[in-house]
């Protein structure tokens, strides 16, 4: 067989495995995918002025948390458009920022939010949180942004920066009943 039908061969063969993969039942590929939504995200956070930020204040609204920390430009990026979409969608939409970092760090993180003028609550993240291993799975990547549904269950998950236009376009296909994209 000649190398070029085993290259062919091989081929084909990994398009089988992959589509073979994709079916409706496979479980998500990406480690940062959202859970399928039906199970409730039980967090519980104390915010930077010491209120408690927790699936039990977000009942009952779409929330939009963002995970940032205070050392990079992509997450005050992210900060800014939080407070954009907070801005044109509160009180109908929770909004808040959840800080990866280190109850060390409190001072940056206080001059984080002073100068941003963050009008929304901030809290600290804790250790399995930081490590991706705490009530949102796997996310650990900053920025990222998580829309909980009215019932606190995790609807949609973006890794990365994500503008203002593309929250909005995710809580405009979550208020219809659509999957965002």
């Amino acid at each position: 067989m000649s190398w070029q039908r085993r290259l062919a061969a091989l081929a084909t063969f990994l398009c089988a495995v992959h589509l073979g993969g994709c079916g409706p039942d496979a479980p998500p590929k990406d480690p940062g995918a959202a859970p399928r939504r039906g199970h409730r995200v039980d967090f519980a956070f104390e915010t930077l002025d010491g209120k408690p930020l927790s699936t039990a204040t977000l009942a009952g609204r779409f929330s939009v948390i963002g995970f940032g920390t205070t050392y990079d430009l992509p997450s005050q990026a992210q900060a800014r458009y939080l407070s954009g979409v907070s801005r044109r969608h509160a009180p109908r939409v929770n909004v808040a920022l959840l800080i990866l970092e280190p109850e060390d760090n409190r001072p940056l993180i206080d001059a984080f939010v002073t100068t941003l003028k963050l009008p929304y609550p901030v809290a600290l993240a804790d250790a399995p949180t930081i490590a991706g291993r705490g009530p949102f799975v796997g996310l650990h990547h900053v920025p990222s942004v998580v829309v909980l549904d009215p019932e606190g269950r995790e609807a949609w998950r973006h890794l990365g920066l994500a503008d203002e236009d593309t929250i909005r376009a995710a809580l405009r296909d979550l208020h219809a009943g659509k999957t965002p994209r």
